[in-house]
């Protein structure tokens, strides 16, 4: 399988979005740049681990209210 390698921006924003860690902005970038939003959600998990996506995901929800 083929290694497929997307740089995000760290800083700043992005469509609005904080490119924080839990501000939306690098999944955001993600999707604009053509990668599914499962695929994007389950690299999250990899690497941020599955508790600290459901604080993101709870964070997040809430802020979209």
């Amino acid at each position: 399988m083929a290694k497929m390698t997307v740089t995000t921006k760290k800083t700043g924003t992005f469509q609005g979005k904080s490119n924080k860690l839990g501000g939306g902005g690098r999944f955001a970038q993600l999707e604009a740049k053509g990668v599914s939003p499962a695929l994007a959600a389950y690299i999250g998990r990899k690497v941020h681990g599955a508790k600290s996506m459901a604080k993101m995901s709870v964070a997040g929800k809430k802020r979209a209210k």
